[in-house]
């Protein structure tokens, strides 16, 4: 039973995650042409373009992080960088080509690592303790390193994702959480909400009746669109898939979609995320009909 949610949670919110690590390659990168592109891929209402064109940056950024024999003192935000944007590739454009998928989100939690270990040795050693080690290392990681902390969750997800069926590989999904948790306590609002979204999910996946937290997760869910002016329509799809039809509240369910499809996809740092939330909405119509 917990290979299906796994599943379904990485693929529905790793696109909202990793989109906003574009962002990310603006801050790391610095330069004028870096922030033209995430303002452009972020405010693409074109997913195909959007798609086709990536790769191209992959490669730049694969070799602005390459060894230099001078290690990586100094790249930690380089290196979640190309994290992210290596991240949201896999998980969100390799169609149906697994393998491809489960190179590039190797890669990506790769570099999210190396990006741990150049900015908090703690955490870099607590990364393969067992989950009570680990937790208390994100509890004493510096609030100056939430950008970091979020992108090893983002990344580590994604790994999630790619390899669904591997049991020892979703054995670290709390991991994955106590980062989410604690980026959340440092920056309620952090990468225009969507930490609060994954979380969201996270305590979406189960009924209270067997350990989910439902009602913690629609307010993740809320939090996330209330600081967004209701104009992020991802966390809305997202919302009426895992805790409208966890609680079985088909008017939450329709309403929230209904809004969806209504909505101009068009706003600043949210239009692809937007297009792709009305694909899926639209989806989630259809199957609505036989799920209530």
């Amino acid at each position: 039973m917990l290979r299906r949610p796994m599943s379904r949670f990485a693929a529905a919110t790793l696109l909202a995650l990793g989109l906003t690590g574009c962002a990310s390659v603006v801050s790391s990168a610095g330069d004028r042409l870096a922030s033209q592109l995430g303002s452009a891929v972020l405010n693409s209402d074109d997913p195909a373009t959007v798609r086709d064109g990536l790769p191209a940056y992959l490669l730049l950024i694969d070799g602005l992080v390459a060894d230099d024999g001078q290690g990586d003192r100094g790249k930690a935000s380089l290196l979640f960088a190309a994290a992210e944007l290596n991240g949201a590739y896999a998980g969100n454009f390799t169609g149906s080509d697994r393998d491809r998928a489960r190179r590039l989100a190797a890669k990506a939690l790769a570099y999210a690592k190396r990006g741990t270990c150049a900015q908090d040795a703690a955490l870099c050693r607590a990364l393969d303790q067992d989950i009570g080690g680990f937790e208390a290392a994100v509890a004493a990681a510096p609030a100056k390193d939430v950008a970091g902390l979020y992108a090893l969750a983002a990344a580590w997800a994604g790994f999630l994702q790619a390899n669904s069926e591997d049991w020892g590989a979703i054995a670290d999904l709390p991991k994955v959480e106590a980062l989410l948790v604690r980026v959340t306590a440092i920056d309620p609002g952090h990468a225009r909400g969507m930490a609060r979204v994954y979380l969201g999910v996270l305590n979406s996946l189960r009924p209270e009746a067997i350990g989910g937290k439902p009602e913690l997760g629609r307010r993740h869910f809320e939090a996330a669109i209330a600081q967004s002016g209701g104009r992020n329509l991802y966390a809305k799809t997202l919302l009426a898939e895992y805790y409208a039809r966890l609680v079985f509240d088909q008017e939450l369910h329709d309403r929230l979609l209904v809004e969806v499809l209504a909505a101009d996809p068009r706003e600043p740092g949210f239009t692809l995320m937007n297009v792709l939330a009305q694909e899926r909405a639209k989806a989630l119509v259809e199957s609505g009909k036989d799920y209530f």
